[in-house]
């Protein structure tokens, strides 16, 4: 049955009783048996038919013929006894998803032929090489910084492609889709028939490629908030963020501003100022400056803390280490007192430690708001703030009243000692 006819032939018999061609196959003389093929001479007819038919195409020639069978990377059109490729690229200018889109089997179309390959005799069809070319002059026509309105046609792992017009499309790189939203796929930014503004990047018309941007056409939001939030502002937002460094302030236009755990509570240590907050907290801080280039915000808590050192208060003005005190209890905190000289003085802090000699008098929770003690200033932090400690101060007056009161070889007590340096204090 295969050497009946060229396609497979399930049925004989309109073939039955009618003269034939056949070309012989092979001859066995003992056994009396001839295998003939009537495919074979088919083949051939056909061959020479095609061979004709090639005969009488040429590159460029325009042609029509009708759609026989449509498949996911193109359609084969008969002209005329021959078929060829048209392949789904050379369809259109514009994007072809898939054949069906543009054709139909049984249609008549209009090709151009763009190759015939002699050996295998394959002839390559086209749609697009009859419209007029879109790329000519594109350069011209989208320059470098114009702003565009387009659709997003396609959607990758690597940007989006957007549609100009009818066959000219650009890409937008994931990096250049949006000014804060790192790392993310581009799905989660755009959608396909979604009409966006982007600008013209960059024109390379012999790779037939354009490079936009879509947060080109949108405004930086860094120079944004440095226009309406110049240095010392004071700002609010919610902790997005805490690492070992700082903290990340979430702020309008989407952006991010980080506090440096130096600037985050006067008198602590980095890492008890990050303790005292906790993500999606919501803070007031104020800005120290906005790099815009590195698209950096940098902003600062401690600086809106009441009785904060100014340029002329810096290093508690004439305060001096070793120098005894009265300051009044502005806030109580787990790790200590926030306190402060005076009405209008320097503030400082008194860490949990320094609070007394003993471990009863180093709870806060002992003092209260507005209460006064006396401490000694034992140093000063990074921004010259005074830190206070009233352990420092008891030690230091015990010393004081044995040199006066007492010495080693007197026999007296440490209480006899204190009792007359009290008396004496008091007289």
């Amino acid at each position: 049955g295969s050497q009946v006819d060229i396609r497979p032939v399930r049925d004989v018999t309109p073939l039955m009783e009618v003269p034939q061609p056949f070309m012989v196959l092979k001859m066995d003389r003992r056994r009396g048996n001839i295998v003939v093929s009537r495919r074979a001479v088919l083949e051939e007819t056909r061959a020479e038919q095609r061979s004709e038919l090639i005969d009488k195409l040429a590159e460029g020639q325009v042609i029509d013929g009708v759609v026989k069978n449509i498949t996911d990377y193109g359609a084969f059109v008969d002209l005329g006894g021959i078929d060829g490729l048209l392949h789904v690229t050379d369809m259109s200018y514009k994007r072809v998803n898939h054949p069906s889109e543009v054709i139909e089997i049984g249609q008549t179309v209009t090709v151009q032929i763009v190759r015939i390959n002699e050996e295998t005799q394959r002839i390559s069809l086209g749609m697009k090489q009859l419209e007029s070319d879109p790329w000519d002059g594109v350069a011209a026509k989208y320059p470098v910084g114009a702003k565009l309105s387009g659709v997003v046609t396609n959607i990758t792992e690597y940007g989006a492609f957007v549609e100009l017009e009818a066959g000219i499309e650009g890409l937008v790189h994931v990096s250049e889709m949006s000014w804060t939203k790192k790392n993310v796929h581009p799905g989660k930014i755009v959608s396909t028939s979604q009409e966006v503004d982007v600008l013209v990047l960059e024109v390379d018309s012999d790779k037939r490629r354009i490079s936009l941007g879509l947060k080109q056409a949108q405004g930086n939001p860094w120079e944004e908030f440095a226009a309406k939030n110049p240095v010392g502002t004071k700002v609010t937002g919610e902790v997005k963020n805490a690492t070992e460094f700082g903290l990340f302030i979430g702020l309008d236009g989407d952006v991010d501003g980080m506090v440096h755990m130096s600037d985050i509570a006067w008198g602590l240590s980095g890492e008890d100022a990050l303790a005292l907050h906790r993500k999606g907290e919501q803070v007031e801080a104020v800005v120290l400056d906005v790099d815009i280039d590195k698209e950096r915000i940098s902003l600062g808590m401690k600086q809106l803390e009441k009785g904060a050192p100014s340029e002329a208060s810096a290093g508690g003005g004439s305060l001096k280490r070793n120098d005894v005190v009265t300051v009044t209890v502005l806030e109580v905190r787990d790790g200590g007192l926030e306190v402060q000289v005076g009405d209008d003085g320097a503030t400082g802090f008194i860490k949990r430690a320094d609070l007394g000699r003993d471990r009863d008098e180093q709870r806060p929770d002992r003092f209260q708001v507005g209460q006064k003690l006396d401490a000694m200033v034992i140093g000063f932090d990074r921004s010259k703030k005074p830190n206070f400690s009233v352990k420092a101060r008891q030690i230091a007056e015990e010393k004081e009243a044995v040199a006066q009161f007492g010495s080693s070889d007197s026999g007296a007590s440490l209480g006899d000692i204190l009792g007359e340096a009290l008396k004496a204090k008091k007289d």
